[in-house]
């Protein structure tokens, strides 16, 4: 794995606690203290799109984004939460 940033997460102290505290449910303190939102925690597409697959059987962590619609001037007139799927990296494997 690469310590690169590959997500174009942004940052939130609400989904990055929510997505650790079930890292730690799943996997353990130790998996949650190497959790980086940035390089090893993607969606599916994410994964796919650098050669890896999810496992067979690996179940999604839940998380979600808010999404902004603008008026014409680019003023933000609506925000709305989006859920979205997740996949650690232990529960990927190499692309065959």
């Amino acid at each position: 794995m690469t310590t690169e940033q590959l997500s174009n997460w942004r940052g939130s102290a609400t989904t990055y606690e929510l997505v650790k505290s079930q890292i730690i449910a799943r996997w353990g303190q130790e998996a949650g203290a190497a959790y980086d939102p940035r390089t090893n925690c993607l969606t599916y597409k994410q994964w796919q799109s650098l050669g890896y697959q999810v496992k067979a059987g690996e179940k999604s962590i839940r998380s979600f984004i808010m999404i902004e619609k603008k008026d014409e001037e680019g003023n933000v007139v609506e925000r709305r939460p989006k859920r979205i799927n997740l996949f650690y990296s232990c529960q990927v494997e190499q692309a065959k």
